[in-house]
């Protein structure tokens, strides 16, 4: 009899593609589908992992994986997805030899993203098939499920998955790992070389596929049929099913696991047998809208929301008009989110706010120099986007207007997109000042290796990217690395760097504190000693705190030595009392 354990729902994907014969896993951590790789790493005996630079990059690896004729992947959250969409839209011609699966991770509620947009409108525009799991068996079931159709139908698929279903846990059947034997490679100038002759070929083809995925979607076992009370009936799929099921568990429900392409004939002959049609999902209407096209008579955002998450509540509200008698949220203060006591990010931007300056922001921790009391970053759009912001505004107002600017961006995110960008200053004879602020890993999403830590997904040591070197290699002549913990040294360079009439790099260079694992150093404020000048306060230390006196306070379970709030105290009223281990 096969085990049964708790799994989350990246956790169960993971084992999904174990169970499947995968053997090739490439990504880019991005929140809520990071864990999916470090899971499958679990397995690194019969799959390759690895994080990639980038989306498309990742994309590209699972391709050429899939071509020579074995099972592979990429793992990206839905933004991501943006990124690898060259790739996606040509790949959708091509077909594929081996099964080829995207995972994509949506994020209703915008928990970690900054935008949200819905996966399934992408997979649309470049006609991918599209199944969604409802739960953490169905996550690695399914999963297993698109690679047979992938390589039944000669088509890569998308496998949406949301924030709620990768973090919640589900009761999962482990079964053994089918090993796949290899397809043959087969040279195939007309399938594998997307240039105009071939591509207007594979576009008659595919459209071929689809019809044919669409047809035998209406007997396909993901999309189930549960026919109970007839008045009302309703067509939804993923993580909106629990709560069809929660707020209406008499309802007739034509659950889908596969939503791109719709099985038109299933969704007609239930929609005949119901009085009232719902149609549940989140986000943008793409079920709705393609069955009103089919004239077929539904009720779907004309009372639900485009935004956000669902709820069991929410649903009972709208479709049975129940007045709910819920107890009011409990008024909790509120907690912004900041960055962590000890974070290097924070002594460059107490800086920067020092000096008045404005910072053309990108994707990570380092996004938070946006708020009180640092209130630096102005912009922030898209992974890789500061550098090429602060080039535009360059390029629209010229020099002198950029003097008080300078672009931020980590060093995860500048291998991933930061490298374009920066070459694309120094081809254009820009004169702007990027910092590179490397923390030696990829923070915001818990912590992963890249191309310049030294160290691989599996943990193997290899060739760390020499950043400094990379940004001398495009031609920019001043390089600079300094202390993030050095303001003295930082506001120096900072001001000597924005006087150059040239591109500058200015990397600051100091680990994430929560890489390192010893005892750190502790301080003390001594309020005999403390004038209250609040200078130590600026930057906003969560550890630190005002006694009812106004003096100082540092909270020693949350210091962590980082020594900034010592080197801006003129008054030796901060010591250090404990050194690190």
């Amino acid at each position: 009899m096969a085990d049964k354990v708790i799994m989350l729902g990246n956790e169960a994907i993971a084992r999904g593609a174990y169970e499947a014969g995968v053997k090739v896993s490439s990504a880019y951590p991005g929140t809520p589908s990071t864990e999916i790789s470090e899971y499958l790493v679990q397995y690194k005996e019969d799959v390759y992992e690895e994080w990639a630079p980038n989306e498309k990059v990742a994309a590209e690896v699972a391709v050429g994986a899939s071509i020579s004729g074995v099972r592979s992947m990429a793992c990206m959250k839905h933004v991501g997805l943006n990124v690898a969409a060259d790739p996606l839209y040509s790949v959708s011609y091509m077909g594929v030899n081996g099964g080829l699966v995207l995972v994509v991770a949506d994020d209703p509620g915008l928990y970690s993203s900054q935008n949200e947009q819905d996966t399934r409108m992408v997979a649309r525009a470049a006609q991918i098939p599209v199944i969604e799991p409802s739960d953490s068996a169905e996550a690695k079931d399914f999963f297993k499920a698109a690679f047979e159709l992938s390589e039944r139908f000669d088509r890569p698929f998308i496998f949406r998955t949301t924030t709620r279903l990768a973090h919640s846990q589900g009761l999962v059947e482990l079964q053994e790992r089918v090993e796949m034997s290899d397809k043959p490679y087969e040279k195939n100038i007309r399938k594998n070389v997307m240039m105009p002759g071939n591509a207007k070929l594979r576009h008659v083809e595919i459209e071929k596929r689809n019809l044919e995925l669409a047809e035998a979607a209406n007997t396909l076992p993901l999309n189930t049929v549960e026919m109970n009370d007839t008045a009302i009936g309703v067509i939804t799929s993923g993580i909106p099913y629990q709560y069809v099921k929660e707020a209406l568990p008499n309802a007739s429900v034509l659950k889908l696991g596969m939503v791109n392409p719709l099985p038109k004939k299933l969704i007609r002959e239930f929609a005949e047998k119901v009085e009232t049609l719902y149609i549940v999902e989140e986000l943008d209407p793409v079920i709705e809208e393609q069955v009103k096209s089919w004239g077929i008579r539904a009720i779907g955002k004309d009372i639900f929301t485009v935004q956000g998450e669902y709820s069991a509540n929410m649903l009972r509200k709208a479709i049975l008009k129940e007045e709910l008698e819920l107890k009011s949220p409990a008024e909790a203060p509120q907690r912004p989110p900041i960055l962590c006591p000890g974070c290097p990010h924070r002594s460059v931007y107490h800086v920067l706010n020092k000096l008045k300056l404005h910072a053309a922001g990108d994707i990570g921790c380092y996004t938070l120099g946006a708020v009180a009391p640092l209130s630096v970053v102005d912009t922030t759009m898209c992974m890789g986007s500061s550098i090429s912001t602060l080039h535009g505004m360059e390029k629209a107002k010229g020099r002198e207007y950029i003097k008080d600017w300078v672009a931020v961006i980590g060093d995860s995110t500048f291998l991933h997109t930061g490298v374009n960008s920066l070459m694309n200053m120094v081809y254009n004879h820009a004169t702007g000042t990027v910092l590179i602020l490397d923390n030696s890993t990829t923070g915001m999403t818990g912590h992963q290796d890249h191309a310049a830590t030294g160290k691989t997904l599996q943990g193997d040591p290899t060739y760390a990217i020499d950043i400094p070197a990379l940004c001398k290699a495009m031609g920019v002549k001043n390089v600079v690395e300094v202390n993030a913990f050095d303001i003295a040294l930082l506001e120096k360079t900072v001001k000597e760097e924005l006087e150059k009439e040239e591109v500058s790099v200015i990397i600051t260079k100091s680990p994430c504190v929560l890489l390192d694992k010893s005892k750190k150093p502790l301080y003390i404020a001594h309020p005999d000693k403390c004038k209250k000048c609040g200078m130590c306060m600026k930057p906003g230390c969560p550890a630190m705190t005002r006694n009812v006196d106004g003096t100082i306070h540092i909270d020693d379970t949350m210091c962590t030595g980082c020594g900034l709030c010592e080197t801006l105290c003129k008054f030796e009223a901060i010591e250090l009392v404990k050194a690190g281990e």
